[in-house]
């Protein structure tokens, strides 16, 4: 998919999102705004409580939805003969679309009225799509391929140069000048460290003090324009790798908390949704079929 498709592809959700949300405020804002005491007499009751034609179909559509957009994210992600089925990050925006059109339907589902115990699978529900919006933001910090595979620590160092011995070849340099330059480029802290630290952040502002220097120190060489550039490109890029290298550590030990917070809550959700339809039935609440 291209930079175009893959634009259209996620305008497309974007635009039915926002419509699936316009319609259902336009269909009941009346009816939600009433009282709930008040709701019985409103010429919409019949069709909009949580058992009625519409407020009924509302909740089976948005729970499908949500989970067709988990099971096939999962199928996807986990199992073999999925893998080549289509670019991994397509599927987790599909996911991220479905998981979003599905809550919104469930939320008018309940016609605004939350309580028993549906009301933990709603709020579990929620919990789930906002950590699913953090879980969206940490996933895009993790160092990629262009076809959305994370890429490892190995790929990554194994991208990174020389560039102090390349510089040390092509120009003379005084001793000092570069191990300013190897400063630089050299990883500040443990890349393998498993805990989360502020250093991550930190180390932005390093760098950028360390290029001004750098920039500094090569207006006492004797150098063109294009050659200055050159040296800078080198020293930019492998403070670049070294980000990413930071990256990739950081947010793969941020993601193992977030699916500390993001399972529980999907669990509850599921066990609870599927108790409460089990119990609808057996109420004889059959929709349409």
């Amino acid at each position: 998919m291209n930079k175009l498709k893959h634009s259209i592809y996620i305008g497309l959700m974007v635009v039915v999102t926002i419509s699936v949300l316009a319609i259902l405020i336009f269909e009941g804002y009346d009816y939600y705004q009433t009282a709930l005491e008040s709701r019985f007499y409103h010429a919409d009751h019949d069709s909009l409580k949580s058992s009625g034609i519409l407020g009924h179909g509302y909740g089976i559509i948005g729970s499908f939805l949500m989970l067709f957009g988990v099971g096939s994210y999962m199928l996807r992600k986990r199992i073999k003969i999925f893998s080549k089925t289509g670019q991994i990050k397509y599927w987790l925006e599909f996911h991220i679309f479905l998981c979003t059109v599905g809550p919104i339907l469930v939320l008018f589902h309940t016609a605004m009225k939350f309580g028993g115990i549906v009301s933990i699978s709603f709020w579990s529900m929620v919990a789930v799509f906002v950590s699913g919006i953090i879980g969206r933001f940490i996933y895009v910090q993790i160092p990629r391929t262009i076809e959305g595979r994370e890429l490892s620590l190995a790929e990554l160092q194994s991208s990174k140069l020389d560039a102090t011995e390349i510089l040390k070849s092509q120009i003379e340099f005084s001793e000092s000048f570069l191990q300013l330059i190897s400063g630089a480029i050299d990883a500040t802290h443990d890349h393998n460290k498993e805990t989360l630290s502020f250093e991550y952040f930190a180390k932005s502002k390093r760098d950028k003090n360390n290029i001004k220097k750098i920039k500094e120190g090569l207006k006492l060489y004797e150098l063109n324009k294009a050659q200055k550039a050159t040296i800078l490109d080198k020293v930019k890029n492998e403070i670049r790798i070294n980000r990413r290298i930071d990256r990739l550590n950081y947010m793969k030990n941020l993601f193992r908390y977030w699916h500390v917070a993001h399972l529980p809550f999907a669990v509850i959700m599921l066990v609870i949704m599927i108790i409460h339809v089990i119990v609808t039935l057996l109420f004889g609440y059959k929709w349409i079929f």
